[in-house]
This record gives structure tokens, C-alpha cells and sequence, in this order.
């Protein structure tokens, strides 16, 4: 009962904020199919965290199901948004059985505003259970499907000083070849992100697979590093 009143709570309230036109520019701008109600992103954050308050979950089978219900039958993007919110509700931060269905998210959702969208939540479920998830992203990093390689190679964005260095350096690696646009963009964006870290480290790897890394992973991997 609790999921179907929480789903419900989110489903109407994010139509009441609806802006058509916004919607549109939206739908555009992402190139989506799916329609867009027009609701910033920190609206429909803040509409998610209200109603898991108002109609709080008590289990992790139960915070799954509104999530896959969100998910799976959203109308609007802002849906699918809304279940990626739920996901960061503090119960399930540590819980490997979130797993599958941040996979169900990366491969189904298929793009990159939706595949970014849980990449915080893997880098947690990766700084608590490292000897699960570390083969777990080894094997994503040379999956067939695009978004979970990008997932992979963007799953410890938020580490920092806990980033596993050998982990991005392979996970990186198995996709320098490779001449997608998102792939290529999110080898620059995690070694950006580390560079605010370990900029020696960054730049070590960078001068070490100069002729391997595409300029544009080059040019952004360094963006923040001081030139010689």
C-alpha cells in the first residue's frame, strides 16, 4: 500500500509542476522520445524527498518496488528521474541488492543524463563493498553495451582520495580504442575528477598512453592541471 500512495504522491505532484513549454525545450535538448513534463531537476528532487517522507518506506523490497514501478511504466522523464532519487534514500546506500537494478537503469535508460544519474550510487555501493564490486566494474568495462562501459569508467567520480587507482587504470584502458563520443568524454570527466585529487597521478597516466587516449579525453583529463 505504502508503494502504490508513495508512487502515486510523486506521479501527481510532478504534473502539477508541469511546464509545457519547458517540457518541449527539454525533450529536445536531450533528444529523448520520452515526453518531458518540464520539471527542473532540484524540483523533482525535492518532490521525491517529500513524499518519501510524508510516505516513508520501511523495507528494501518495498523502496524496490516504487522504484521499478517509477521506472519501468514512467510516462514522462521526470519519472524516470524521480525513481533515480529514491535510489538515494540512506537505506539502500550500502545494499549490493540495489545492483541489478541500477544495471536496469544504465541499460534500459540509455542515455547519458539518465546512466550518470545512478553514478554516485555506484560509486557507494564500490567504497563499501570494494571485493564484490571491483569485478563487478572490471566486467562491466568491456560489456558490449556502451552505457554500462561508461558506467563503469564513471563510477568513482565521487571517491576522491578513495579512488582505486589500479581499478581506473584498467577500466580505462579496455576502452582508449574505443571512438564513441560518450565513451571517450567520460575517460576525461573521471580523470578530470581524480586530477582534483592526485593531479601527478592524472598526469602520469595521461603521458603514459598519450598515443592510446583520444585528444578529447586528452584535453579534458588535463583541463585543470597547470601547463608546463
Amino acid at each position: 500500500m505504502t508503494t502504490n500512495v508513495l508512487v502515486e504522491s510523486i506521479r501527481s505532484t510532478l504534473r502539477s509542476a508541469a511546464d509545457a513549454e519547458r517540457g518541449l525545450g527539454a525533450q529536445a535538448y536531450l533528444k529523448s522520445e520520452m515526453p518531458s513534463l518540464g520539471v527542473r531537476v532540484p524540483e523533482v528532487r525535492r518532490i521525491v524527498k517529500e513524499a518519501a517522507k510524508q510516505f516513508p518506506v520501511t523495507s528494501v523490497a518495498e523502496l524496490q518496488r516504487a522504484v521499478m514501478e517509477l521506472w519501468r511504466n514512467a510516462e514522462a522523464r521526470e519519472e524516470r528521474y524521480a525513481a533515480i532519487d529514491l535510489t538515494g534514500l540512506r537505506m539502500v546506500k550500502d545494499d549490493l541488492r540495489m545492483l541489478p537494478l541500477y544495471e536496469e537503469i544504465i541499460r534500459t535508460g540509455a542515455w547519458w543524463d539518465l546512466v550518470d544519474g545512478v553514478s554516485h550510487r555506484i560509486c557507494a555501493l564500490l567504497l563499501s563493498n570494494g571485493p564484490t564490486m571491483t569485478p563487478v566494474l572490471l566486467q562491466w568495462s568491456r560489456d558490449h553495451d556502451m552505457w554500462i562501459r561508461r558506467a563503469s569508467i564513471t563510477a568513482q567520480l565521487g571517491a576522491k582520495s578513495r579512488t582505486d587507482t589500479g581499478l581506473l587504470a584498467e577500466v580505462i584502458s579496455a576502452n582508449l580504442a574505443d571512438k564513441e563520443f560518450f565513451i571517450r568524454k567520460a575517460i576525461g570527466w573521471a580523470l578530470r575528477e581524480y586530477s582534483k585529487t592526485n593531479p601527478d597521478w592524472v598526469r602520469s597516466f595521461a603521458t603514459r598512453n598519450a598515443t592510446a587516449m583520444s585528444p578529447l579525453s586528452t584535453r579534458e583529463a588535463l583541463r585543470l592541471l597547470p601547463t608546463d
